[in-house]
C-alpha cells in the first residue's frame, strides 16, 4: 500500500491544500485545477470538493471510509483561500507535477512533499529580471516583424519592450505600482513612440506600440476567460472576462493619455514610413522570439527547445489555415494542433500538457485586436470599435473551438 495513504487524514489534506494553492499560483486554469486537484484527492484517499477562481479558492476534503463498497467522508475540513491571480510558470508547473506523482506512487514522502510545495514560494533566482526584461524586447520585436514594420520600427519596439519589461517586473515588488503598471507602460509606450515620430524618425507609431505593448495584451487571459464559460465554470470565466477587460482599459487609458499631451506639447508623427522587412527576416525573428517565449512563461532551461518548438508550431499552423479559408480558420487550425499536440506529448511523456499549449497558443490569442476596438470605442470610433470586437469574438471562439477539439481528437490522461 501507498505509504501516503497511512498518513493522517489532517497531513493529506494539508497536502491537497497546498497543491491547490500552487496550481492556482503557477497560473493554472480553473476546469484544469478543480480537475487535478480531485483526482489526486482519490489516489490519496480523500473526497475532495473544489471551487476555483482567479483570486479564490474554496477546497472541502475529508477522508473516506467504505462501508459497503461506498465511501462515507470523516474529518471533514474546508479552507478557503484569497489568492492574487496567478502567472503562468512552467518550471514550477511541472514542479508540482512531479511532486504530486512521487507522493501518490510511493517514491516520496507526504510530508517531505509538502515541504517541497512550500518551497516554491521562494522568489526568482537572481539574474531572472535583467532576463525578463530581454525577453519582453525581443518578443515586441518579433511582432513588429509579424506586423511587417520596418527595421526602425522593430529596434524601436524592442527597445520599448524593454522598458515595459522593467516596469511590469518592478511592479511586482510594489503592490501600490502593480494597480497602474499596464496604464503607465501604455503612457511611456506612446509617449516614446510618438517624441521619437515627431522628432524626425519615418516610425509607424500604432505598430510600434502595439508591438511594445503586446506582452501586456491579456489575449491568452481572454482565451482562458472563453474556454472557461464554455465548460460552465461560469463564476470563473466571467471574474476572468472582467479582469481582462480591466486591463485592456487600462491599456487604453495610458495610450490616449500619452496622445492628449503629445498633442497638447504640439509633438505631431509624420506621415513617411520606411519600407517593410522582408519576408524572409521573420523566419529568425520567430526562432529568437519563440526562445523568449520561456523566459516568459519561466519555462526550465531544459524546456527552452520544446516551448520553442510549440510556438512556431502554432504560428505555422494558424498562417496555414488562414491561408486557407481565411484568420477565423486559421486560428481554429491552429487551436485545434497545438491543443492535440499538448495531449499527445503529456500521455507520450508523463508531463503536463501546459508546456506545449500554453506556449502554442500565445501566438494565436487576439489581445491586439482587443485592444484596437476598446480604443476605438473610447475615441468614439463606433464603427471601427464594433467591427473589430466582433472579429475579436469570432477570432476567440475559432481558438477555443480548436482547442476544445484538439481535445477531443487526442483526449487529455493528464489534467494539467
Amino acid at each position: 500500500m501507498n505509504e501516503a495513504l497511512l498518513a493522517p487524514p489532517a497531513v493529506r489534506m494539508a497536502f491537497v491544500v497546498e497543491t491547490a494553492r500552487r496550481l492556482h499560483q503557477f497560473g493554472t486554469a480553473a476546469p484544469r485545477l478543480e480537475m487535478a486537484v480531485t483526482r489526486m484527492g482519490e489516489r490519496l484517499g480523500l473526497r475532495v470538493e473544489v471551487w476555483s477562481s482567479p483570486t479564490a479558492i474554496i477546497l472541502t476534503a475529508s477522508a473516506l471510509q467504505p462501508v459497503d463498497g461506498d465511501g462515507i467522508g470523516t474529518a471533514s475540513q474546508t479552507q478557503v483561500m484569497r489568492l492574487p491571480p496567478g502567472d503562468i510558470n512552467l518550471a514550477r508547473l511541472c514542479t508540482v507535477d512531479r511532486i504530486v506523482d512521487e507522493v501518490i506512487t510511493g517514491t516520496l514522502g507526504i510530508e517531505d512533499g509538502f515541504r517541497q510545495l512550500h518551497a516554491l514560494s521562494a522568489p526568482p533566482p537572481r539574474g531572472h529580471t535583467t532576463l525578463a526584461a530581454a525577453a519582453f524586447g525581443v518578443a515586441a520585436a518579433l511582432i513588429a516583424t509579424v506586423l511587417r514594420g520596418s527595421a526602425l520600427d522593430l529596434l524601436t519596439a524592442g527597445g520599448i519592450g524593454v522598458l515595459i519589461g522593467l516596469v511590469t517586473l518592478s511592479s511586482a515588488r510594489h503592490p501600490r505600482l502593480a494597480v497602474a503598471s499596464e496604464a503607465i507602460s501604455a503612457f511611456l509606450a506612446t509617449l516614446v513612440a510618438g517624441a521619437l515620430a515627431a522628432a524626425g524618425l519615418p516610425l509607424a507609431v500604432k505598430t510600434v506600440v502595439v508591438s511594445g505593448l503586446i506582452v501586456l495584451m491579456p489575449g491568452l487571459t481572454l482565451t482562458t476567460a472563453v474556454r472557461e464559460i464554455s465548460t460552465q465554470h461560469l463564476v470563473s470565466g466571467t471574474a476572468r472576462l472582467a479582469g481582462a477587460l480591466s486591463s485592456l482599459l487600462k491599456l487604453t487609458f495610458g495610450t490616449l493619455a500619452a496622445a492628449q499631451i503629445l498633442d497638447l506639447l504640439g509633438l505631431h508623427a509624420g506621415a513617411a514610413t520606411l519600407p517593410p522587412l522582408p519576408e524572409w527576416v521573420q523566419l529568425p525573428a520567430l526562432l529568437l522570439g519563440s526562445a523568449s517565449f520561456a523566459v516568459l512563461f519561466q519555462a526550465a532551461p531544459r524546456d527552452v527547445p520544446l516551448v520553442a518548438a510549440a510556438a512556431i508550431l502554432g504560428y505555422l499552423s494558424t498562417r496555414m489555415g488562414t491561408g486557407l479559408y481565411g484568420p477565423s480558420f486559421g486560428i481554429f487550425v491552429g487551436g485545434l494542433i497545438v491543443g492535440a499536440a499538448s495531449n499527445l506529448y503529456a500521455r507520450r511523456y508523463g508531463r503536463p500538457g501546459a508546456l506545449v499549449r500554453e506556449p502554442g497558443i500565445i501566438l494565436l490569442v487576439p489581445g491586439s485586436v482587443g485592444f484596437r476596438s476598446v480604443s476605438s470605442l473610447l475615441e468614439r470610433d463606433v464603427h471601427i470599435g464594433l467591427d473589430a470586437g466582433l472579429l475579436l469574438v469570432s477570432l476567440l471562439v475559432a481558438l477555443v473551438a480548436g482547442l476544445l477539439f484538439g481535445d477531443l481528437l487526442v483526449g487529455p490522461r493528464r489534467s494539467l
